[in-house]
């Protein structure tokens, strides 16, 4: 547990490497399925993915009770305020990840992931229609989190509720999804590139797409012509930022390059999905690829985070 003076400093954006451990573990999981693997890989990292949301629940939680204002603060910041829905994000996924070993224990998780998700949904856009300091300057892709967020809720909804909820839910999401998008390439090429820090989060282009995708497909059970233009709408977004590596490449490491990790992994479930429906053997090709790049880029973003952690650059005061 981290001490006091760095508990102080503890980020709500720790809880996208659940996020993007949570979509490893359900890409995974998918693939042993569709594949019938001899192995399991999935078990071992719904564990750990598991373990790693109690510990940075517990130490958030102190942070909260602890520390109020610096907790607050973070609530109503312009920039932070939008990675506050990652923790009800990570009860979805983690109720989409334990929904083939326990279905009582998923739908208590879908329940408190959802419910979380609408009152922060609420919050953040109540914050954006009263609130003045928001600048074109704040906005980058982390923006999506909050609003289109509210796109996964279906995957686990569908076997856990009436289907007119996951469909409210789905609506919320993708409504908002081209309003936002349309607003950040307003940002991103009017208004100046990102800060270093937040260049990461233009992976979370690929997500809302691709995992609008997975949701479609489970209310509607196929592959029709919406759900095409989803899945190849969020396969251009990862060629057209896989083809900016070097990019990327050079950024220094902060707690935003898990940004990266979701949404590799929600189009490679995509391609999974895509090769079930279709039988296509290119689209089981690709999300071979694409698991390997996922599983390595997590596997290296452990690492790394590992690394700050132990020189104690991050939880610091910025």
């Amino acid at each position: 547990m981290a001490t006091p003076a760095r508990l102080q400093h503890f980020p709500v954006a720790w809880f996208a490497m659940i996020m993007g451990l949570g979509g490893l573990t359900i890409a995974w999981l998918r693939t042993e399925e569709i594949l019938a693997l001899s192995f399991s890989i999935s078990p071992w990292l719904l564990g750990l993915t598991t373990g790693l949301f109690i510990v940075l629940m517990v130490g958030y939680s102190i942070k909260v009770v602890k520390y109020r204002g610096e907790a607050a603060a973070e609530w109503l910041h312009p920039v932070k305020m939008n990675f506050v829905p990652t923790i009800s994000i990570a009860l979805i996924l983690l109720s989409i990840a334990w929904l083939p070993f326990s279905a009582p224990y998923s739908k208590l998780l879908w329940l408190s992931g959802t419910a979380l998700h609408l009152v922060l949904t609420l919050h953040v856009i109540t914050q954006w229609m009263h609130r003045t300091q928001f600048e074109i300057a704040h906005l980058n892709p982390a923006w999506f989190i909050p609003v289109v967020g509210n796109i996964l809720i279906p995957i686990a909804g569908v076997q856990h509720a009436p289907a007119e909820i996951s469909w409210f839910f789905f609506s919320i999401g993708i409504v908002f999804w081209p309003v936002l998008l349309a607003i950040i390439f307003n940002r991103v090429i009017f208004h100046g590139s990102l800060p270093e820090r937040l260049m990461p989060t233009l992976f979370i282009l690929i997500a809302p797409p691709a995992v609008g995708f997975l949701s479609y497909v489970k209310l509607t059970g196929e592959v029709d012509a919406f759900a095409r233009i989803l899945y190849y709408a969020a396969l251009f977004f990862t060629i057209l930022l896989i083809g900016q590596v070097r990019w990327f490449a050079r950024l220094k490491f902060y707690l935003s390059w898990w940004a990266y990790s979701f949404p590799l992994a929600a189009i490679t479930i995509s391609s999974l999905v895509m090769f079930k429906h279709t039988g296509n053997p290119l689209f089981l090709r690709l999300s071979g690829i694409l698991l390997a790049i996922t599983t390595v880029v997590i596997a290296a973003l452990f690492i790394r985070t590992g690394i700050a952690v132990a020189r104690r650059d991050i939880c610091v005061a910025e």
